[in-house]
């Protein structure tokens, strides 16, 4: 599994990884759509950009005391999300799809919309914030969607009804 920041190829599906349950369920998605594309995926985790809330589980060291993050950031959610992302591809299955891991410092959405540029998909998982409107994707998908220019898909929390 390369964790280098370089792009991949082109049609390569793009997911949020942020340790959350939902960021999960995405890069489940993430993966069995490259699967059947024959690309590679390009798992993107930001950090230190103004999170709206802490990510529910795992990447528990991201801050010190007092909100600052802590040093070698970068290299620990790295770690972390290749840790997450090879337990994933294990329980997908072969053909096992190439993952190339990029963590960059910003707002989550604004560094998915950047690591997307030569994206075939860009694929995020939401919590969802309500019945209404916007509310009904979190901040980050929603602005992803606004944003984005190649096709999004927003994987729905647990529960929720999912296209067939």
């Amino acid at each position: 599994m390369d964790t280098s920041p370089a792009h991949g190829s082109p049609g390569t599906v793009v997911v949020g990884a942020d340790g959350s349950e939902h960021a999960r369920r995405a890069m489940l998605f993430a993966l069995h759509e490259a699967q059947l594309r024959g690309v590679g995926v390009r798992a993107v985790c930001a950090y230190g950009g103004g999170h709206a809330e802490p990510p529910e589980k795992g990447m528990t060291g991201w801050h010190r005391a007092g909100g600052e993050p802590s040093p070698n950031l970068h290299d620990a959610v790295s770690r972390e999300v290749a840790d997450s992302v090879e337990e994933l591809r294990r329980q997908v299955g072969e053909p096992f799809v190439e993952v190339e891991v990029h963590c960059e410092r910003g707002r989550p959405a604004q560094v998915l919309l950047d690591a997307s540029g030569d994206a075939g998909l860009l694929v995020v998982g939401t919590r969802g914030a309500g019945v209404w409107g916007r509310l009904a994707l979190g901040s980050t998908s929603t602005e992803v969607v606004h944003h984005a220019h190649v096709p999004v898909v927003v994987v729905p929390p647990e529960g929720e009804a999912t296209p067939k």
